[in-house]
C-alpha cells in the first residue's frame, strides 16, 4: 500500500489523524495532511483506508502495490 495525498483539496477536518495518528498528521501551520508514513505497515491498512474513506475532501488516495 502506498498513500499519496492532495494538498489543494485537503480541508484540515482531522479526521485522517483521528483514524491513523501513526500514518497522518497535520501541519501546526494550516492544518493540511502530513503523511508520516507513505508505505503504512501491514497492520495499519485498515485505519489507512478507513481514514480516506471518510476524508470530506476526498484528499487522500490510497494504492495497492504488490
Amino acid at each position: 500500500m502506498k498513500i499519496t495525498v492532495d494538498e489543494e483539496k485537503c480541508c484540515g477536518a482531522g479526521q485522517c489523524i483521528l483514524i491513523a495518528p501513526e500514518v497522518f498528521d497535520q501541519r501546526d501551520e494550516d492544518g493540511i495532511v502530513v503523511v508520516l508514513e507513505p508505505e503504512p505497515p501491514h497492520d495499519q491498512h485498515a485505519l489507512t483506508r478507513e481514514a480516506a474513506a471518510v476524508c470530506p475532501a476526498s484528499a487522500i488516495q490510497v494504492h495497492d502495490t504488490p
